[in-house]
């Protein structure tokens, strides 16, 4: 089984993404792509996912961090996404002055 994104309109400035299915690699690109085309508010709902990489981990705790919902995560997909952000918090503050460097800075 492979991934699939649909797309839902539920309010004017907000967009709701239901992925579905296995969510690594490649769909990781086309869901980044997806959720930088939208100009307003938008969540991912992770309802009908069964599997994800490392990356699919990496990209959805870096969303979160940047404001975008995450709906219906699955609790084993939420508790890898929790290390993730902890792991990325941390790398992304400097450890001698404490200042915070944008996601780009990487």
């Amino acid at each position: 089984m492979s991934c699939r994104i649909e797309r839902l309109g539920s309010e004017e400035d907000f967009v709701v993404l239901r992925a579905s299915g296995r969510i690594h690699g490649e769909h990781v690109d086309t869901l980044r792509e997806l959720v930088g085309q939208e100009k307003g508010g938008v969540a991912i709902d992770l309802t009908e996912v069964i599997l994800v990489d490392r990356e699919a981990v990496r990209l959805l705790a870096l969303s979160e961090a940047n404001g975008i919902e995450l709906r219906n995560c699955p609790a084993y997909i939420r508790e890898w996404v929790a290390r993730e952000r902890t792991r990325t918090d941390a790398e992304l503050s400097d450890p001698k002055t404490g200042e915070e460097h944008d996601i780009e800075d990487l």
